[in-house]
């Protein structure tokens, strides 16, 4: 018996010609000169990154679409936000039936800079800032007062660098002069991240530190809490902080909501919208305190428009196009 006939997989620069594609920019940037700008830029930046073609097409410009009209820019250099691959599995009705087959799909990522970036929009903030602390620099902490009894900060780059992290603070400061820090330990950060990321584990990630993983099996590990655990923490640490005691302008508040989530286009107003998740991810997008199934990731985590160097050479930063 012959077997069924496969729909033939659309490249993304197909998609990309495509009227809905086409409109969904348009109506999503506004500007023809910026739309025609961002779709030579996507497109150029998706030819040459084999991970990001294998992604489902729709995901992608959603999720880019997002970062640009956030203003925020796609370089991971400036870390402001990130397209991160993941394996969604088959999605299935209640009769067992596929409904839609396991892919790969593109998760928007906003970097704890993207946030700074958002909050100094908003005019109001006269400090805003989030530090790791090193052991020795900390003599105690008071919750209640928000206050350190003692602070004494390394100031030799290459010492501090070396000595272990204990812990992560924030901290804000409005023109009117209201004022909020929060501090978290290096161990409930730890935490948080082991309950709160589907890609992200205590145990293994101590096994990583220890050089007990092997090389083959590398690639599990391609989570941004694996690859920079400090950048992450920040990011957590700036989320708890502006979310709760912050100003909230509508572009924050987009942001947040929409972090570490999969972006969609609206096929009835040609816009965006994010995709119903099949688990809640609090430490990522702030959904709730659900603990959620750990998920697969792809062998290679990839940013827009440019992985890190010792993943992918031929890359293309969107931002110098």
């Amino acid at each position: 018996m012959a077997k069924a006939m496969q729909p033939q997989k659309l490249y993304f620069s197909q998609a990309m010609q495509t009227e809905k594609y086409k409109n969904l920019i348009n109506n999503t940037l506004g500007d023809p000169v910026r739309a025609a700008r961002f779709a030579a830029n996507i497109t150029s930046a998706v030819a040459v990154n084999p991970t990001l073609q294998e992604c489902d097409a729709g995901t992608i410009l959603a999720g880019a679409l997002l970062g640009e009209s956030l203003l925020l820019q796609p370089s991971p250099q400036l870390g402001q936000f990130y397209l991160v691959p993941f394996k969604s599995k088959a999605k299935r009705d209640r009769q067992g039936n596929v409904i839609e087959p396991a892919c790969l799909k593109a998760q928007f990522v906003l970097g704890y800079k993207g946030y700074i970036q958002l909050a100094l929009r908003t005019g109001q903030y006269k400090r805003l800032n989030v530090l790791e602390i090193k052991s020795g620099e900390l003599g105690g902490w008071d919750p209640f007062e928000e206050r350190f009894h003692e602070m004494h900060f390394i100031e030799d780059f290459e010492k501090r660098a070396a000595m272990p992290t204990v812990g992560y603070i924030a901290h804000f400061e409005y023109i009117n002069g209201f004022e909020k820090t929060l501090y978290w330990t290096a161990d409930q950060m730890m935490s948080h991240a082991d309950k709160y990321s589907p890609a992200f584990s205590a145990a293994a990630y101590k096994k990583l530190l220890n050089g007990e993983i092997p090389q083959e099996d590398m690639w599990k590990y391609s989570s941004f809490w694996y690859r920079d655990f400090d950048s992450m923490a920040k990011k957590t640490m700036l989320r708890q902080l502006i979310s709760k005691w912050g100003i909230m302008t509508v572009e924050m508040t987009t942001a947040y909501e929409r972090d570490g989530r999969v972006m969609v286009p609206n096929s009835a107003d040609d816009g965006l919208l994010p995709e119903t998740p099949d688990f809640a991810d609090a430490g990522q997008n702030g959904l709730g305190e659900q603990n959620p199934p750990k998920i697969e990731r792809t062998a290679k985590t990839m940013d827009l428009p440019e992985p890190e160097a010792d993943e992918v050479k031929a890359a293309v930063d969107l931002a110098a196009l």
